[in-house]
């Protein structure tokens, strides 16, 4: 690493006044971050006990840090960068050394090969005499941006602390000083990517999406860097920035280890590998697409260790897992589990079939692709190169003497009848549907042709569902909601709402380093259960709308997915923003 030696320390000559006699505690003021009163008082402490305002603030703690820190660059004109929102680049760290960012509270961001430059974020990007030290001692242009003080001494702890930055930049810096030869031997070149340093990116890249407990990676290529995304409870986390000379190498590395074809590029392709991390076992589902700068690639994590969750530790609850685990042991039947894409759909069905398989049961699954093993279910995956769909593969299930089937998706009208007649042989089918509540299926189906006499004979439960993140066990506290918020709670859950609770508390999380200062770690499911009774086969009978058909199916009883999810929130378990978000998409 470039730059080890001491620095000397930090300037402490930062005034608070940008030059037209507008001050900190100004800015506080405009932001509505403190009243007039409050600004007289800051300006009266710091004169009374000779220091600046921005010293008063803090020590009186009078806003957090980030208000603090965007105040300043306000102040200051000088941009802001939140560090828990973009990605820090390990060529940028490489040429700063951990003693340099800690003395002068600040981490490298970005570095510009073409031009020579660094992006670095300060807690004091005024401090002329850093920037000056730093541009002699590492010979690139420094161009400061503001950050939190705070964020500052997370991500010099995180990223040089031996974690994901730290690591790549270790390889990268070994990567980029080899010697580049003009032509390497198509023969040799797989034995040679195996070999290099980029090996040792991707392995990086891999074992952090397992600790992290990543969903999926994503290497996207753009014009100048290279970009690794992380899926994490179901949002998109940006962690790394790569040089774009290292994008091919990482490609070729993956589609290596994936038995996919090195010299293809024009084309997609898919893969499968797996990784043992910490004796965790996971299966890596690879995908690559080529993009206007290079390939893209998209890892599924799909952790084979573990087990399928049971249904209670899904999120079903109450009358909804009653009727789930009755509608589950009956012989025949069609149950539905509805969702968008990333719901947990597939999950709720494993859980589903893992409950009622034994030896004494025949079920057979059609999936595309198959996600995870069951021991004792017959599991196919789709082929469509084959003539392997689910249509046909559901026609060849009904030769193999079947209890239980499973359709990966009904998505065409010959699958739906498939279905349903498999239903009203004696056959139980679990299937999914893409729809946002589980009312919408009814009507999707007759979309797809189902005949309403044969639905409402087959048809015997609808599972509608969510994932909404946990709040953090670490990190959270307790907070007195508006009363909009609460009206709002009440007005939806009506008499579902708690009669003991005199004053409603709930929670949140204020993020800390276990959830990567999210707020948030671990997901839950949020459902609602509808099942097909006689007043609501008759609805389907008389082709009702979906909104008619969930009124009814409140009427008997059914708690709404938002219910569902405002019961979480008062609980503790999620945040109304979160189910917000995932309910009201």
């Amino acid at each position: 690493m470039i730059g080890s030696s001491a620095p000397p320390g930090p300037s402490s000559n930062t005034k608070t006044n940008n030059g037209n006699n507008r001050s900190l505690s100004d800015v506080l003021l405009e932001k509505g971050l403190i009243t007039e009163e409050k600004r007289n008082q800051i300006r009266l402490n710091a004169a009374r006990e000779d220091k600046t305002e921005e010293q008063i603030v803090r020590e009186r703690g009078v806003v957090d840090s980030k208000s603090l820190a965007l105040a300043k660059a306000e102040l200051f004109h000088v941009p802001f960068v939140s560090l828990a929102e973009i990605p820090i680049s390990p060529e940028a760290i490489s040429l700063v050394s951990q003693s340099i960012a800690s003395t002068y509270k600040l981490i490298p961001l970005l570095y510009n090969r073409d031009g020579n430059e660094i992006t670095i974020a300060m807690a004091n990007p005024l401090d002329l005499e850093a920037i000056e030290f730093l541009e002699r001692k590492i010979q690139v242009k420094v161009i400061p941006k503001m950050a939190d003080e705070e964020e500052i001494a997370l991500a010099i702890k995180e990223y040089y602390g031996g974690t994901l930055v730290a690591e790549v930049s270790q390889a990268l810096d070994e990567e980029l000083s080899v010697p580049k030869t003009k032509a390497i031997d198509i023969r040799q070149l797989g034995e040679v990517i195996r070999e290099a340093p980029v090996a040792k990116v991707v392995t990086t890249i891999l074992e952090f999406a397992v600790t992290s407990r990543a969903s999926d990676i994503h290497i996207e290529p753009q014009e100048e860097k290279t970009r690794v995304r992380y899926r994490i409870d179901g949002i998109m986390h940006e962690k790394l920035l790569l040089p774009r000379t290292i994008h091919g190498a990482l490609v070729s590395r993956i589609k290596i280890l994936s038995g996919m074809r090195i010299d293809e590029k024009r084309l997609p392709q898919d893969g499968r590998f797996s990784i043992t991390v910490d004796e965790e076992e996971v299966d890596l589902r690879v995908s690559s697409v080529p993009t206007t700068y290079g390939e893209k690639i998209v890892m599924r994590l799909l952790r084979s260790s573990g087990g399928v969750p049971d249904l209670p530790d899904l999120g079903l609850r109450g009358l909804g897992l009653k009727r789930f685990e009755e509608a589950i042991t009956k012989p025949n039947g069609i149950i539905i589990v509805c969702g968008p894409t990333g719901s947990g759909k597939t999950t709720t069905l494993y859980s589903a079939l893992s409950r009622i398989n034994t030896s004494r049961v025949n079920i057979l699954t059609i999936e595309d692709p198959v996600e995870y093993e069951i021991a004792g279910v017959a599991q196919v995956q789709v082929n469509r190169e084959a003539g392997l769909t689910f249509a046909s593969a559901l026609r060849s299930f009904l030769r193999q003497d079947p209890d239980v089937m499973m359709v990966g998706e009904i998505r065409d009208p010959e699958t739906t009848e498939l279905a349903i007649q498999a239903a009203l042989t004696g056959h139980l089918v679990f299937s999914t549907l893409h729809t946002n509540q589980a009312s919408g299926a009814i009507p999707r189906l007759l979309d797809l042709g189902a005949e309403t006499f044969l639905l409402a004979s087959a048809l015997s439960l609808v599972i509608g569902q969510r994932i909404a993140r946990r709040i953090c066990p670490n990190c959270q506290e307790k907070f007195i909601p508006e009363e909009a918020v609460l009206t709002e709670i009440r007005e939806t859950l009506g008499p579902l709402m708690p009669k003991n609770k005199d004053k409603i508390e709930l929670v949140r999380g204020t993020g800390c380093e276990k959830c990567n200062n999210t707020g948030y770690y671990g997901r839950i499911g949020i459902y609602e259960a509808l099942p097909v009774s006689e007043k609501i086969a008759k609805l389907i009978l008389e082709q009702a709308p979906a909104g008619e058909i969930e009124k009814q199916a409140v009427d008997e009883g059914m708690v709404t997915m938002l219910q569902d999810g405002y019961l979480r929130v008062l609980e503790g378990v999620t945040t109304i923003e979160e189910v917000v978000r995932v309910v009201r998409d």
